[in-house]
């Protein structure tokens, strides 16, 4: 299992890179438009904070001392790719990179960092904590 959580997020990279070359409506494309956009710009707020959940699960199960320097790495890694990831949507012209897009990544980042170092640091957020401590024992 901790060999699947470290692939995680390399494969998860992946996805993202591949489904931004693609249209936004190839997977899916509601009736109404604007709930249609609504959603998916709305999934900036969660994609990178994914990422940056999935890191932190890798070094979890691969270090033994997880530090803060650590979990503000994997944040940065999450926001730069958030960042590569709008220069790589700006080549294709059915796709769409702007500043605002990568201020949502950056902000589902920022709220899962909170959670994570409140849970890892600061004694908060006891079941998240424990569930933190379970990957890191694995």
């Amino acid at each position: 299992m901790k060999y699947v959580l470290r692939l995680l997020p390399i494969a998860y990279m992946a996805v993202i890179w591949i489904m931004s070359s693609l249209p936004s409506n190839h997977f899916v494309e509601l009736p109404d438009s604007q709930i249609d956009r609504f959603i998916k710009e709305s999934l900036h707020l969660i994609e990178f904070a994914i990422l940056y959940v999935l890191l932190v699960l890798a070094f979890l199960t691969k270090c033994e001392r997880f530090s803060m320097g650590l979990n503000v790495l994997c944040a940065v890694v999450a926001g730069l790719y958030g960042l590569t990831d709008e220069i790589h949507q700006s080549f294709y012209p059915y796709r769409s990179a702007s500043w605002f897009d990568l201020v949502k990544d950056v902000t589902g980042i920022l709220v899962c960092f909170y959670f994570i170092r409140g849970a890892l640091f600061k004694g908060r957020f006891v079941w998240l904590g424990k569930v933190l401590g379970f990957v890191r024992k694995m």
